[in-house]
């Protein structure tokens, strides 16, 4: 690994590289560190808006699996320079970027995670208000919300030692609440989930693709900045034993998670799935039991997938510490309305959520994947990424257009966002880099450096 010492004395230690015996990840740590983050309360409402697409039971664990793999084959592509390098997702944008360009594609990623956080949090802080209402007959879901917001906030000053512990005790815990959440809606509600859900046509079409990309989108922004978490992992891990990890952790909970909000929510007709599976337990404590699991995913999820992106993005962007980005991620989150993403009678203000978001995080991705293994053949000078007088210095151009022409095609059908802006992205970043003039001085270490 490159000394990067003296290259940028203005560089924050948190976005420095992790030298391999710094990391604190063993592959059983970082798969827990995975399931924990992808148990979302949101999973579980994606799942429920899958009523209004007439997908029979079937057609929606297809769904939501292929959604999956693809995510996988995907996190593998883009965590290699972070694992390999161990800088973070804000470092990586610039090769592609340029040091000032990072700002657009890093937002990108940061703005959903404040969402999530603050939708998150709502759930969790409505788990402990169903909670409060079971044993006490106490109702204050505003209480219950700041209350859970200011115990996460507190919890994300810890950094990543906090999440790393944390989420290598909730990943069994939560499994276990999976398996009993779905056992309980199948065997009480069998009969109206085989008349409405099994024994009907469905459909193959655009409602079933749209699912697909609805599922893989859930998690497409945790994507985009994977490196931030694989630059933890020890090094010795292939390409396939990373993949492996990946499959693990999140397959099989993301398919628990949508069929479960599936299925409760075409049961009960409710579309909050935290308040639809305390209706359907009648056993007090039972109810409890659950509740405290759900409140415990929020925590896990919002750690790990919430709280990095943001932090990393706001010390960036403006230089401050970790722990004030931190508390100041926090206290956005409840400025984001998560309440109004999912409304007792619908979840779909949810689904347009994720399918926009993903038309702009599929053409970053894109144009991610073209710069490392296309144009730099996977090599570039850790020095350079942080030299701020170096090849990278100031804004790429052919990026950014490029991701905004991928964005634009993506929006022709939002619901195949991810697909439909990926391509054009890729191919616009590969000719852009070739022809556009103003990015002549990024094409320094790539395949068209002779050229220019």
């Amino acid at each position: 690994m490159e000394d990067i010492k003296g290259v940028n004395n203005q560089v924050d230690d948190t976005l420095c590289p992790i030298p391999d015996d710094k990391r604190m990840l063993s592959s059983t740590s970082y798969l827990f560190a995975w399931l924990g983050g992808c148990v979302s309360i949101g999973t579980f409402s994606l799942g429920a808006s899958l009523v209004a697409g007439g997908l029979n039971l079937m057609q929606s664990a297809l769904a939501i699996a292929l959604g999956s793999l693809l995510l996988v084959v995907c996190l593998v592509i883009n965590d290699k320079l972070c694992y390999t390098t161990g800088v973070p997702y804000v470092v990586q944008l610039r090769s592609a970027f340029g040091m000032n360009g990072t700002i657009f594609p890093a937002l990108i990623r940061a703005v959903p995670a404040v969402v999530w956080y603050g939708f998150q949090s709502w759930l969790g802080g409505s788990a402990l208000n169903e909670v409060s209402k079971t044993l006490f007959g106490y109702d204050n879901m505003i209480l219950f919300f700041i209350g859970f917001q200011i115990f996460q906030i507190l919890l994300s000053l810890l950094g990543f030692k906090g999440v790393k512990w944390l989420e290598n005790i909730g990943a069994v815990f939560i499994i276990l609440a999976l398996t009993y959440m779905f056992y309980v809606v199948f065997t009480q509600y069998g009969d109206v989930i085989s008349t409405k859900l099994i024994h009907i046509e469905g459909s193959w079409g655009l409602p079933f693709w749209g699912a697909v990309t609805s599922f893989f989108g859930v998690n497409t922004a945790v994507m985009l900045n994977c490196g931030d978490y694989a630059r933890e992992l020890k090094k010795g891990y292939s390409n396939k034993k990373r993949a492996v990890v990946y499959l693990l952790s999140m397959l099989p909970p993301t398919l628990f998670m949508g069929m479960i909000g599936l299925m409760i929510s075409v049961a009960t007709g409710i579309m909050n799935p935290v308040v639809a599976f305390s209706t359907a337990v009648d056993n007090k404590i039972l109810v409890v039991m659950t509740l405290g699991f759900i409140i415990f995913a929020q925590i896990t999820t919002n750690l790990l997938s919430n709280v990095i992106p943001p932090v990393y993005a706001l010390v960036d962007i403006f230089k401050i510490k970790y722990r004030t980005s931190a508390v100041t991620v926090g206290l956005l989150a409840f400025c984001t309305f998560p309440w109004k993403l999912i409304r007792p009678e619908s979840a779909s203000g949810l689904d347009l959520f994720v399918l926009t978001y993903t038309a702009f995080i599929g053409p970053v991705f894109a144009v991610l994947t073209v710069d490392y293994y296309l144009l730099r053949k996977q090599k570039i000078s850790l020095n350079e990424l942080y030299n701020a007088d170096g090849a990278f210095k100031g804004t790429n151009y052919a990026a950014l257009v490029a991701v905004f022409i991928g964005a634009a095609c993506a929006f022709i059908q939002v619901k195949l966002a991810f697909f439909m802006g990926s391509i054009p992205a890729g191919l616009a970043y590969y000719v852009l880099m070739k022809r556009l003039p103003i990015s002549k001085p990024f094409t320094k270490g790539t395949v068209f450096e002779q050229a220019s």
